[in-house]
């Protein structure tokens, strides 16, 4: 085809209107728009994001048990038999459940900022008076609620037995890097 036949083929064509945006850059939406807003106005009232509605019930003396799919389960079996070195821990007695929830929410956001694995939380058993293991309760409730937390157990007897709990976090970014890069090399 010659030009003289495309622009015969051409005539009384009118090109058509810009009627969008720039492709280049999207506008923020809404969704963004509400996160931005809600992580500019955050203060510290709002430090725990559990739900304070109790889902379930254990005893006292019950051993637990939970974790994420995907974990292996020789790493589980592993964990819950306190092969693990213990990173840090947290002990939550005498605590109300308020200061308690805030106190398991800023353990758990720490130990990831410093990449740590395997945290020990003890709660106690709560077998004193009408309201029977209720911080027990609350903390296997809160822990479940963490996208953070992996795995959770009641510890062996040498570490608190039921009043207490080995909790797994996931592998923080920089420690995903971190492990990448030291086993790329290879």
């Amino acid at each position: 085809m010659s030009d003289d036949e495309f622009l015969n083929e051409m005539k009384g064509v009118q090109p058509l209107t810009q009627d969008m945006a720039n492709p280049g850059k999207k506008p923020p939406s809404s969704d963004y728009k509400a996160r931005k807003s809600a992580a500019e106005n955050f203060t510290e009232k709002e430090e725990s994001p559990f739900s304070s509605l109790l889902k379930k019930q254990v005893l006292p003396h019950d051993i637990v048990g939970y974790k994420r799919p995907g974990v292996q389960d020789g790493v589980f079996r592993q964990f819950r038999l306190g092969k693990y070195t213990i990173d840090a821990r947290l002990d939550l007695h005498q605590m109300s459940i308020e200061k308690a929830s805030k106190a398991v929410f800023s353990f758990v956001r720490e130990s990831r900022e410093y990449d740590l694995r395997t945290l020990l939380i003890v709660h106690g058993k709560g077998n004193r008076g009408d309201r029977k293991a209720l911080l027990k309760n609350y903390t296997l409730q809160w822990l479940e609620e963490l996208p953070e937390v992996l795995a959770y157990h009641s510890a062996t007897p040498k570490d608190g037995g039921t009043g207490a709990l080995y909790v797994l976090l996931k592998k923080s970014d920089k420690a995903k890097e971190k492990n990448r890069e030291r086993f790329g090399l290879r």
